[in-house]
């Protein structure tokens, strides 16, 4: 019953992490790959979850299947399925991986080598969890002080101090994302005094499947970008086929009116009606989105930041933008070619007034405000059966 309480002093990223996690060992909360799959593609966990405890010699089995990391693939978090186990610190390091340009992973790959020899040990990479754990204490729930103490055993393994959090000499951090954290606040005094720590903590945690994945079964290895970048690559790639596959029903694309569920569920959007109306008004025949073009467009969404740069040119000038200088401005902006028909879909979605331009507030203004993923619920959204969603399912089902 006290363990039931602590989930009143967890922040939302916390009790996410509690809702789905599965695993226990010695008094930690572990994810299973398939677990985290479920939190960020998942409103609820499919069963009621309770916490399996594992033995030492269990975890030990699983750490020994783990694959080498030159052995991964966008298939890594489904073959491993039940196999595995992921900290919380490791949680929030891979939501922000799913949400996060790849421009930005040579940023990430260069804080973590803190001696500069183009490689990360084992050491180093505990210095990032060190930096997540100290960020997420700024966001603490204020409350009574022992549970919050078994809330941090729970998720870190270990006792952790609410005043050691990151600010300078007297004065308080302006909240930041995480990875405003790693490529600003993060100093090589930082850093050394976290090293210090790293040794402190690797003795007292045990290894987890990430960790032996980079590093090896006995911790002696050292990651090369190329295999950091890859591994980043393939997750942002593992969930979107598992997300697009969830509603192709076996087919190569998904509908226009799909595409639009998708992107409506991770913004902050109350009513979304009027956007699924659009769609459906202005695309009565389906041609559907490919996955290619599904994964373009999520992979400009993490460029978003660079775009709005663009945008607001336009703003400034009073202008709406069309078509075509969306298209280029994307690939300005961010690299990413977009096709002809998913702008063109994207525009039936948000253009609201229907003038076939896109003003800074219809677009920018909404997906600004997306959800990272599994950092808060989603909300459902009502999902209506068109006659051709009918025909693939069936087709499916033959």
């Amino acid at each position: 019953s006290d363990l039931e309480d602590l989930h009143l002093y967890a922040t939302p990223r916390e009790q996410r992490f509690r809702r789905f996690a599965s695993l226990e060992f010695e008094g930690q909360l572990y994810m299973t790959p398939y677990d985290f799959i479920q939190a960020v593609t998942s409103d609820e966990p499919k069963c009621a979850k309770k916490w399996r405890s594992l033995s030492k010699q269990e975890l030990n089995q699983i750490l020994m299947e783990t694959p080498p990391v030159w052995k991964g693939s966008s298939k890594l978090f489904r073959n491993l399925n039940e196999k595995g186990v992921i900290s919380y610190t490791e949680y929030l390091f891979l939501l922000c991986i799913l949400t996060k340009p790849h421009a930005g992973f040579r940023i990430a790959f260069n804080m973590f080598d803190t001696d500069g020899n183009e490689m990360v040990d084992k050491k180093e990479f505990l210095v990032l969890q060190e930096i997540f754990r100290k960020k997420n204490e700024k966001r603490e729930k204020r409350g009574d002080e022992e549970k919050r103490a078994m809330l941090r055993l729970q998720l870190y393994g270990y006792h952790t101090s609410t005043n050691s959090v990151l600010k300078t000499e007297g004065e308080d951090l302006v909240p930041r994302s995480y990875w405003d954290t790693l490529r600003r606040s993060t100093s090589q005094a930082l850093f050394s005094d976290l090293a210090e720590r790293a040794d402190d903590i690797s003795s007292s945690l045990s290894d987890t499947t990430l960790l032996v994945h980079f590093f090896g079964k006995k911790g002696k290895a050292e990651l090369n970008f190329e295999d950091f970048y890859r591994f980043m690559d393939n997750l942002q790639t593992e969930v979107l086929e598992i997300e697009f596959l969830s509603y192709s029903n076996g087919m190569n694309t998904i509908s226009e009116e799909d595409f639009a569920h998708i992107l409506l569920r991770y913004t902050n959007v109350e009513n979304t009606s009027s956007y699924l109306e659009n769609i459906r008004f202005s695309i009565p025949e389906e041609k559907g989105i490919t996955f290619d073009e599904f994964r373009s467009f999520f992979q400009f969404l993490n460029n978003l930041e660079d775009f709005t740069i663009a945008m607001q040119m336009y703003n400034f000038a009073s202008r709406s933008i069309g078509q075509d200088e969306f298209k280029r401005a994307v690939y300005v902006a961010t690299g990413v070619k977009l096709s002809p028909h998913l702008v063109n879909t994207v525009f039936k979605i948000f253009d609201v007034d229907r003038d076939d331009q896109l003003s800074y507030k219809e677009f920018i203004g909404i997906m600004k405000d997306r959800l990272n993923r599994g950092f808060r619920g989603y909300k459902p959204i009502q999902r209506y059966t068109t006659f051709k969603s009918c025909v693939r399912k069936e087709l499916y089902s033959r």
